[in-house]
């Protein structure tokens, strides 16, 4: 991939979890570990996604205590905000690629694209 695609892509990445830092840090103080939120960010995006639906599936099914219920809220938050985050990078991925090839396909099949 092109250094134009790996650059818009981790601006994207960067911006996402500025955002996210921000936002935590000015809700509430959190109950998950540095170690918790290293795990969840060093995730792959499916399985973040199936954590934050047994995350969810545990929030439905009821019977936790409030702490217990927050707990599971902020896992999901945490896992929500990772998956999204690994989206984004992708989607600019695609639209930096998206970008390039359209520059590129003015000069395609002509003998200008042929000269660099």
């Amino acid at each position: 991939m092109s250094e134009k695609v790996t650059k818009k892509a981790e601006e994207v990445a960067a911006e996402s979890n500025e955002s996210v830092e921000t936002a935590e840090n000015t809700e509430f103080a959190s109950t998950l570990t540095k170690e918790e939120r290293a795990a969840i960010e060093a995730m792959p995006y499916e399985e973040a996604r199936e954590k934050l639906v047994q995350a969810v599936q545990a929030l439905e099914a009821g019977g936790l205590t409030l702490d217990q219920s927050m707990r599971q809220w902020e896992i999901g938050e945490a896992l929500a905000k990772r998956a999204q985050g690994l989206l984004a990078t992708v989607r600019a991925k695609l639209d930096a690629a998206q970008a390039e090839q359209s520059a590129t396909a003015a000069t395609a099949g002509t003998q200008s694209n042929l000269e660099d």
